[in-house]
């Protein structure tokens, strides 16, 4: 990888949506070549994913949560098992496991308050092996 390629990942970083032509611009090659070079980084792995970043707010979901879980169990399966069934939690936007205590950070996103408080309630308190230790909401419309 050279200084090229890295400027090709830094500006497809900040913006994935450029065509071809306006990346080869920036880069100053012409088109086959940066064609090339992004095909190259793509095939070795370098380039995993395309992703578009949604605003939480756009969608109505204008309440985050941080939320750190304590693991009452910490035995593999348990372990894999709250991992895997926070993955099916649509509201789940960031699951990072801590080595220490507590052990997972979740950002959460909601309508509101009571939205999380519900999902807390029905879906939270029920993951395998977790007991939800802290929280730090933030209402991104305004308040606490």
């Amino acid at each position: 990888m050279d200084a090229v390629d890295r400027k090709i990942l830094a500006i497809l970083q900040e913006e994935g949506r450029l065509t071809l032509t306006e990346l080869a611009e920036r880069v100053q090659l012409s088109a086959s070549p940066c064609h090339r070079r992004l095909r190259a980084l793509e095939r070795d792995g370098t380039i995993s994913a395309y992703r578009a970043v949604v605003d939480p707010a756009a969608l109505g979901l204008n309440f985050e949560a941080l939320v750190f879980v304590t693991m009452r169990q910490e035995d593999r399966e348990t372990l894999l098992g709250f991992e895997d069934a926070v993955t099916r939690i649509p509201n789940v936007l960031l699951a990072q496991r801590l080595f220490g205590d507590p052990d997972y950070l979740l950002r959460i996103v909601t309508a509101d308050l009571a939205a999380y408080q519900r999902l807390e309630d029905d879906v939270l308190s029920a993951l395998p092996g977790g007991a939800a230790a802290e929280l730090d909401a933030r209402d991104e419309a305004g308040g606490q």
